[in-house]
């Protein structure tokens, strides 16, 4: 049987409704009835199942559920709506600012860890994927079965929340983002019902899910396009320590390389910059993946290098695809179900943007140069390249999808750590990122114009309905009214109605 105490975990609201309506003793019994897992504030392993990836963030949730079946996931929804909580589904728990958590003491949590299996069928090769799976999972389930899909390079990561807003990767370039593979979703809406979003059923809804997910309801599988893993990858690493100005040419160097006129879609890679050997230098370096023949590569790369200084360091691995997922995700394994997830204390931003002009490229790399050396806190930058010649990400319509941001030819993430990991967040990491932002915002031409990125969501982000979701917005608010009139999915920067 499932213990119920009420504790300052629940909202105030909440409190007083019921309260108000003596039904203490009829969410008690209604929590105690359900045939699944519930956790409550009291409860041995609520504060486990409660603990925030961020730990820049604590909440306390009203109740934690683990549901097994969709339908055990409508029982939870209409629990919230009955007794007037805010519901909220969580994946694998890695969202910026806890908002799986609810963003917020009080909510009502559908922790999804029970949706992990993948299955590929092998006539379509559409694979069937419980959201509740972490990437590196997914990766290995479908690399069984000679299959792969876009997604990011962390193992842990949900599948959940990093389809339902985006999802890049270093093939994302040939193959899109992972919410474009996506061919029609099973979805718990707040009034309980559960039903197929898809292009030809629900086809507003399914349109919402794919770049606005979480604010819509709860899904509960995930039925997605699936390639045949390249037979070959090859992931190069190269690393420079150079002058703010020299950094800054690199910089034009890339961006001149990836909109050539015949740059294939099986390059992918990403800038990672950070603090220089002295102050006055950046640490620039270039990772990324070949997903075509390993003996093709050279050619491939040597345009840019021939316009660079010799690189510090260089390192090509050359092997099967995914054995690269595993070489990227850092961790020296992919399966995460053996080792508990790690914590960070952190901060991020992001900007989506077209390329950078040289009072930008200058500006940033001279603000990375000066104030990003001997900072309090340790933090890195990473351009990615969504565009460039041939990119799949851009040739999707900006309103095919909620997912907006569809003319980029870069992601930019800035993110800083508290030192060794752990609290307490210093304040002027705030400020350190907030100035390598405005570097770049600050010195843009008259037209210039950018977004951010809804997977590195950002708590302090000002204007951003129309950042993270463009003209697509008013839409979304539409349906929003229209699929949850009742404000039941909340959360930090949600779809308002």
């Amino acid at each position: 049987m499932v213990r119920f105490s009420f504790t300052s975990a629940l909202s105030r609201a909440a409190l007083l409704f019921i309260y108000a309506t003596g039904a203490l003793a009829d969410l008690s019994s209604d929590l105690a009835a359900l045939n699944f897992q519930v956790l409550v504030p009291g409860n041995s392993g609520y504060a486990s199942a409660s603990a925030a990836f961020n730990r820049r963030f604590t909440f306390q949730p009203a109740a934690v559920f683990f549901p097994k079946t969709a339908q055990d996931v409508s029982s939870a929804m209409k629990l919230g709506v009955k007794y007037g909580f805010q519901v909220v589904s969580r994946s694998g728990g890695h969202s910026y600012i806890a908002n799986g958590l609810g963003g917020k003491s009080g909510s009502f949590v559908v922790d999804m860890r029970n949706f992990n299996a993948v299955s590929v069928d092998a006539n379509t090769h559409i694979a069937t994927i419980g959201p509740g799976n972490r990437l590196g999972d997914v990766a290995l389930a479908l690399n069984s079965a000679g299959r792969a899909m876009p997604h990011g390079t962390c193992p842990y990561v949900g599948i959940g929340g990093h389809s339902g807003h985006g999802g890049y990767g270093f093939t994302s370039r040939k193959w899109g983002l992972t919410l474009d593979t996506v061919q029609s979703l099973e979805v718990v809406l707040t009034d309980g019902s559960i039903v197929t979003a898809s292009g030809t059923s629900n086809s507003d809804l399914f349109w919402a899910l794919r770049g606005a997910s979480s604010s819509f309801g709860i899904v509960t599988s995930i039925h997605a396009n699936t390639f045949a893993a390249p037979s070959s990858t090859t992931i190069f690493e190269y690393n420079w320590d150079l002058t703010a100005a020299a950094a800054a040419s690199a910089l034009t160097a890339f961006q001149n390389f990836v909109n050539g006129p015949s740059l294939p879609q099986e390059f992918a890679g990403e800038l990672v910059l950070g603090s220089g050997s002295s102050k006055g230098r950046v640490s620039f370096g270039l990772t990324g993946g070949w997903y075509g023949p390993a003996n093709q590569y050279a050619a491939v790369i040597a345009p840019f290098l021939a316009t660079v200084p010799t690189p510090q360091s260089k390192k090509l691995t050359v092997g099967t695809y995914i054995a690269s997922v595993q070489y990227l995700g850092g961790l020296g394994r992919l399966n995460t179900t053996t080792i508990p997830d790690s914590t960070d204390t952190f901060y991020a931003k992001s900007l989506m943007t077209p390329p950078l002009v040289s009072a930008q490229g200058t500006a940033f790399m001279n603000y990375l140069a000066s104030q990003g050396f001997g900072t309090n806190t340790d933090w890195f930058v990473e351009v990615e390249l969504y565009g460039g010649t041939n990119s799949a990400i851009n040739n999707v319509a900006s309103d095919a999808t909620a997912f907006a941001n569809r003319n980029s030819t870069w992601t930019i993430q800035f993110y800083t750590s508290a030192p060794n990991g752990v609290p307490p967040f210093p304040s002027a990491g705030f400020t350190l990122l907030d100035g390598m932002v405005n570097s770049i915002v600050n010195n843009s031409p008259a037209g210039w114009t950018y977004g951010a990125y809804a997977n590195y969501i950002d708590d302090r982000l000002t204007n951003w309905q129309h950042l993270y979701y463009g003209a697509n917005y008013p839409r979304l608010q539409s349906l929003k009214d229209q699929y949850d009139p009742n404000d039941v999915v909340n959360f930090p920067l949600a779809i308002e109605e």
